[in-house]
């Protein structure tokens, strides 16, 4: 199952990404002002997984990635893959586990160090 997790940018605004089961990022939220925006988002995300496109594109490196997309709006840009198959395997991913992944916030600086 994969993950959402939320975190803050070193210019205090906050993203998302969402993670497969081995840990890896399949795609990365644009920059949001408020983590209000990035948990709304997240929360349509699951909620509609059925409305949203990935449109497909090739880096000038010549690696694979998407964008996922509602009507005319990017949500997320995906990472870059080597080949196609990688590539529908990352998507295949969100259709199938979106909708039960969990949330984790990582946006909290507060550490506690005991003696």
């Amino acid at each position: 199952m994969g993950t959402f997790v939320i975190s803050k940018r070193f210019d205090d605004r906050y993203k998302f990404v969402f993670t497969s089961r081995k840990g890896k990022t399949i795609f990365t939220s644009p920059s949001m002002e408020l983590k209000m925006e990035c948990e709304d988002c997240i929360e349509a995300i699951k909620a509609n997984i059925e409305l949203y496109t990935y449109v497909k594109a090739r880096a000038a490196n010549g690696k694979y990635f998407f964008k996922m997309m509602l009507e005319e709006t990017v949500i997320a840009t995906s990472r870059k893959y080597t080949t196609p198959l990688l590539l529908e395997k990352g998507i295949d991913e969100i259709i199938r586990t979106a909708v039960k992944s969990d949330v984790l916030d990582f946006t909290m600086n507060e550490f506690v160090f005991e003696d």
